[in-house]
């Protein structure tokens, strides 16, 4: 599945980073999250976008998860011609990233 079945974006850029909050619609499905929606995936999602590092804090009590990411607006956003780098467009982009969750397939497999 999507990870945008499960989950929503809040974004923030500042300068060449930008700021992604991946936050479960329902507190059970963190847990997945959290373990399918690694800093490492996401800066392979990323590749080509992210120039640096991708890193990754836990928010458990809120379920979510919060990405700074470094060298991902092409020096800024007020300095780059690529308007769809900005964070709002990358929070949907990180949304169709694939998540696995081996329960539900568990059921219906």
């Amino acid at each position: 599945m999507r990870l945008r079945e499960i989950a929503h974006s809040r974004t923030g850029d500042k300068g060449d980073t930008s700021n992604i909050s991946v936050i479960a619609f329902d507190q059970k499905d963190f847990a997945l999250i959290a373990r399918e929606v690694t800093a490492e995936r996401v800066r392979e999602h990323f590749k080509g976008l992210v120039t640096g590092e991708v890193l990754r804090y836990e928010l458990p009590q809120l379920g979510a998860l919060n990405f700074v990411m470094r060298g991902a607006l092409r020096g800024g956003v007020t300095r780059s011609l690529a308007l769809d780098a900005h964070g709002k467009c990358l929070g949907s982009a990180i949304l169709d990233l694939e998540v696995h969750d081996a329960a539900a397939e568990h059921l219906t497999g």
